[in-house]
């Protein structure tokens, strides 16, 4: 399932993927393969994410 609540809070504070990816020690290609859905990051890299997003765990990962 595509994660665009991730891809929505990266546009909203005008990140590039490789810029999240710099933020969050991994590749540009990790950042793009959870927003489509195709990796299932670590809690510990969900943890870095939304520090840097400034969100939820909730808020970006929580599936309704």
């Amino acid at each position: 399932m595509k994660n665009l609540k991730l891809k929505a809070a990266r546009a909203a504070m005008d990140l590039s993927q490789q810029e999240l990816a710099d933020a969050v020690h991994v590749s540009r290609q990790t950042v793009n393969a959870m927003e489509k859905g195709d990796y299932n990051p670590s809690i510990r890299l969900c943890l870095s994410i939304c520090k840097v997003l400034g969100k939820t765990l909730d808020e970006l990962f929580w599936e309704e």
